[in-house]
């Protein structure tokens, strides 16, 4: 059962975000935000199929302990590409709010991501182990939360102050995705059913995606 349903949920998501980060590229209509909107949901679905097709494969044959190099594989570049999701989503809220400084956010930004890239290359990850050190999994994730964060204060406040209706839960959308994301790090090797809290961060991303989408559609014409 958990393969069919997990697997359906899988290939919903992973068409759903590449079909509608294309969909956004085509019909932007040089809208540089938009676009760009589009080329961050399909970095999504393209960075999180890489680990989520290996994982699908394992349920639904001979199980994940057969694929232990392919999920490990897949899970470091879907670390590097969800970096790169948010350096896009802060040039997302760069254009929307018409930022033209903020040299020092901007350097937070990059160190961050450059921080969470370069922790996520170190061999002691023992990304292609089935017994990669949960203490290597705290470390490269304490810089990916905190860029989570700084982007989750910019939306918040410049939605805010510019009373920003179509964008103003995107700030919620990044909390709840790493208020899921976050116990699975945490206690998922302790407590495997921890696990399914993947899917409403899924979900979370799903919803990032789509308040794009939305406003895209309201205000491209």
């Amino acid at each position: 059962m958990q393969a069919i349903f997990e697997t359906l949920f899988d290939v919903v998501y992973l068409v759903s975000v590449i079909t509608i980060g294309i969909l956004m590229i085509q019909k932007s209509k040089g809208n540089a935000q938009y676009r760009l909107f589009g080329i961050m949901a399909v970095v999504l679905g393209a960075g999180d199929s890489f680990h989520l097709v290996p994982r699908a494969l394992a349920l639904c044959t001979t199980g994940l302990d057969h694929f232990t190099r392919a999920l490990g594989t897949g899970k470091f570049i879907t670390s590097i590409t969800m970096t790169i999701f948010y350096v896009i989503l802060y040039y997302v809220w760069r254009i929307r709010y018409g930022i033209r400084e903020k040299k020092g956010i901007t350097a937070a930004v990059y160190g961050l991501a450059a921080l969470r890239i370069l922790l996520c290359l170190f061999p002691q990850n023992q990304w292609l182990s089935a017994e990669a050190p949960l203490s290597w999994g705290i470390y490269r994730n304490i810089p990916f939360a905190l860029l989570g964060l700084l982007i989750i204060l910019l939306f918040y406040k410049s939605a805010k102050e510019n009373q920003d209706t179509e964008f103003k839960y995107m700030w919620l959308t990044i909390v709840l995705s790493f208020g899921f994301y976050i116990p699975v790090v945490l206690w998922a090797d302790a407590i495997p059913m921890i696990c399914m809290l993947m899917i409403p961060k899924t979900c979370a991303y799903v919803w990032t995606v789509l308040i794009g989408f939305s406003a895209m559609r309201k205000e491209v014409q």
